[in-house]
């Protein structure tokens, strides 16, 4: 049984024979994706974890792509209708689009157990267990023979429009040079299953020899790397003309460590 945003108003905070609950079926899992407090912030969505597997994607209350302007978002691609419905409840509504395109990426929205959305922002609970992390929306029940403790709370982030799965790399970059500088470092990784575009994993003081750790969120599976591109800026510029280089690209996949 999969619980697309189940209701807050009403429902939250009310006995399990009222609303959608672990108990009601073999297997419950739940996607959260606008689970903000109904006042003030009119969210639709229940927010305590309730199921075998609760996935909170970008942390659960406000989905990337939602906070277009109403202009633009009303005359959406998709038609008038859909764009009016957005802007009434698009964080709400995400929820059936991110199960939509979880049918057609079933290696997509692998979800990461954590204690919260701060601490798997910040690279905890990174990669994936030896087991695996279970995938939100139709695979989810691959992982039911793998649960083990009560509630599993599950964090990942999205793209801001279809396609929306995103697949998470750590990159860890050391500099090479001669003085240091300010600017951006991007990087952007080839594999056998795609090319990501450029992602920034640095901004700011740009130090040769100190190591640099970020985490991608790829649009795309790169599968097994076969290269990484690294472009740095200094944003003005420098009569010196500095050079700056990567001694060592290290990726990791969440997926299998």
């Amino acid at each position: 049984l999969s619980g697309l945003d189940p209701a807050q108003p009403y429902f939250q905070g009310t006995p399990i024979e009222v609303r959608l609950d672990k108990s009601d079926a073999e297997f419950v899992d739940v996607i959260h994706t606008d689970s903000a407090p109904t006042i003030p912030y009119l969210g639709f969505g229940i927010s305590p974890a309730i199921g075998h597997l609760d996935f909170y994607p970008n942390g659960g209350k406000q989905m990337p792509g939602c906070g277009k302007n109403p202009i633009s978002q009303v005359v959406d691609l998709d038609g008038i209708w859909e764009g009016t419905r957005d802007f009434v409840a698009c964080n709400h509504l995400r929820s059936y689009k991110y199960y939509s395109d979880s049918i057609i990426y079933p290696d997509g929205f692998l979800g990461y157990s954590c204690a919260s959305y701060d601490v798997f922002e910040t690279g905890g609970c990174f990669p994936c267990p030896k087991e695996g992390c279970p995938n939100m929306g139709h695979f989810a029940d691959k992982f039911k023979g793998k649960i083990k403790n009560d509630f599993v709370k599950l964090y990942l982030n999205t793209g801001e429009a279809k396609d929306f799965p995103l697949w998470r790399y750590k990159v860890t970059v050391t500099l090479s040079g001669k003085s240091k500088v300010k600017g951006y470092v991007n990087v952007a990784l080839y594999g056998s299953g795609g090319n990501t575009r450029q992602h920034q994993v640095i901004k700011g003081t740009l130090q040769p020899d100190n190591t640099y750790t970020s985490f991608i969120d790829a649009e795309v599976n790169i599968g097994a790397v076969t290269k990484a591109k690294f472009l740095w800026n200094n944003n003005w510029i420098n009569p010196t003309l500095p050079k700056l280089g990567a001694a060592t690209i290290t990726v990791q996949s969440g997926e299998n460590g």
